[in-house]
């Protein structure tokens, strides 16, 4: 189902886009060709392919997912100029 030049100035009234009266029907002409596109490529028989995380057949290196870090909160907390319950002070920046 096509577009039409009212299709395209909905859609960038509601997207909040200022589009041209001149660039209407460019505008239409590359949206029809897209759908179509996108309408070519659902027909295509996709069954039994897999799908692909990525165009290339490669693995990622991951690192073992262990704790690295340790608990310095006292310490860190020791050189906050404010600090109550664990928590920063700051200033307050918003009345």
């Amino acid at each position: 189902m096509p577009l039409t030049s009212d299709d395209v100035r909905k859609v960038a009234r509601l997207s909040r886009l200022a589009i041209a009266e001149g660039e209407v029907g460019p505008t239409l002409d590359t949206l029809n060709r897209t759908l179509a596109l996108i309408e070519q490529m659902g027909a295509v028989d996709t069954h039994g392919v897999e799908p692909m995380a990525h165009a290339q057949d490669v693995s990622l290196r991951l690192r073992p997912d262990a704790v690295t870090e340790t608990d310095d909160r006292e310490a860190l907390m020791a050189n906050a100029p404010a600090a109550e319950k664990g928590l920063f002070l700051v200033p307050k920046v918003i009345e």
